[in-house]
C-alpha cells in the first residue's frame, strides 16, 4: 500500500479532483490526502460542481495546509503549481504535474482538467500496484 500526498496552492481544485479520483481508483489499495501551500477557504464551486457530475461530493471538504508531518507519511508526492514551496523531503518520490488551475475556468475546462487528471491517476494507480506486486520498475 502507497501513500500518495496531492498538493497544489490552495488545495481547492487540482489536489481535490486528485485526492478523490486517486482514493477511488485505489480501491482500499493505495491512501491519498491532499492540501496547499496557501489553502483556501473551500473547495472552488467549480470542482465542487463537476466532480458531482461523476458521482463524488466534494462539497464538505475544506482545503489544508500542508504540513511536514504529511510529506513525511506521504511514499510519493504529486506536485501540482506550488513551486518552492513545496518541502523536500528526502527519499520521497515526487512526481509534478503541470495542469490549470480550475479557479474561475469555465465548467467545460474544468471538466477537461478533470479528465486529464482521472488519466493522470489511472496510470499512477497501476504504477503504484505493479510496485506493490513487485512488476513494477
Amino acid at each position: 500500500m502507497a501513500n500518495v500526498l496531492f498538493v497544489c496552492l490552495h488545495n481547492a481544485g487540482r489536489s481535490q479532483i486528485s485526492r478523490a479520483l486517486c482514493s477511488q481508483a485505489g480501491d482500499g489499495r493505495h491512501r491519498a490526502d491532499s492540501s496547499g501551500t496557501q489553502p483556501a477557504d473551500q473547495v472552488h464551486p467549480e470542482v465542487v460542481e463537476v466532480m458531482g457530475e461523476i458521482g463524488i461530493d466534494l462539497s464538505g471538504q475544506v482545503p489544508k495546509e500542508l504540513t511536514t508531518e504529511q510529506a513525511q507519511w506521504a511514499d510519493v508526492i504529486v506536485t501540482m503549481g506550488c513551486g518552492d514551496a513545496c518541502p523536500y523531503i528526502p527519499g520521497k518520490r515526487y512526481i509534478d504535474w503541470d495542469l490549470q488551475d480550475p479557479k474561475g475556468q469555465e465548467i467545460d475546462q474544468v471538466r477537461t482538467t478533470r479528465d486529464e487528471i482521472r488519466i493522470r491517476i489511472a496510470d499512477l494507480v497501476a504504477d503504484l500496484d505493479a510496485d506493490a506486486t513487485g512488476a513494477g520498475h
